[in-house]
């Protein structure tokens, strides 16, 4: 059962690339000559975001492997535990609860006057083809990855929720792990490659408080 709702902290800031980023969209309008491989767009304006639960999910497998919250490859989902605490506990169990952060998906800053996107091959994104070789015949696989290049930024938004009787410092704390693990692997596909390289800045670093009663008036 949950307890009371005491404030929320919200963080903002830029998610920028280091290198080329991929995060997997649809091919349903796969073009002769094109990518092989699309990223994720939103469908109104074409412009490519990450979305939050790539963000999220990755943030949250990260600090599963850093803490040793995990049991043969799987998550323990323990909310003693530091990602369970944080991101929640899935399932009908008496342990279940809804994971205490939200993180918007990350539009692209299309606007930012340090990025050009005019010389890019398709509209903000670039087509990245390489060539995998057949070990036995040495076959070459040529492939066309589509990616949003170094240099450009999205816009960073989560929110924590803070409950009564909960260790905010400690919620803190872990979100604060999180993103200093992903700034030292990646996010999307490919990683092992090069992609993904992220550096995240935030506006606050400890987020801007907004207490329960900025929304609800004094009870």
């Amino acid at each position: 059962m949950e307890t009371k709702l005491i404030k929320k902290v919200v963080y903002a800031g830029t998610i920028e690339l280091k290198t080329g980023l991929h995060i997997g969209g649809t091919n349903a309008a796969l073009n002769i000559g094109g990518p092989d491989k699309f990223v994720v767009r939103n469908p109104i304006n074409n412009i490519p975001y990450i979305p939050g639960s790539s963000l999220k999910g990755k943030m949250r497998a990260l600090v599963e492997i850093a803490n040793g919250e995990t049991n043969n490859g799987k998550p323990t989902n323990n909310p003693k535990h530091k990602a369970g605490a944080l991101f929640g506990i899935s399932g009908d169990s008496n342990d279940s609860h809804p994971s205490r952060l939200i993180v918007r998906d990350a539009e692209l800053l299309v606007d930012d006057p340090n990025v050009d996107f005019s010389h890019t091959d398709l509209p903000y994104t670039e087509s990245k083809t390489e060539v995998s070789i057949d070990r036995i015949t040495a076959k070459a696989n040529p492939r066309t990855f589509e990616r949003v290049p170094a240099g450009a930024k999205f816009k960073l938004n989560m929110v924590l929720n803070i409950f009564e009787e909960e260790d905010e410092v400690a919620l803190k704390n872990t979100l604060k792990q999180a993103i200093k693990l992903l700034e030292d692997d990646y996010l999307g596909g490919h990683g092992s490659r090069g992609y993904g390289q992220v550096a995240i800045v935030l506006d606050n670093e400890d987020g801007e408080e907004r207490l329960i009663n900025e929304y609800y008036g004094k009870v």
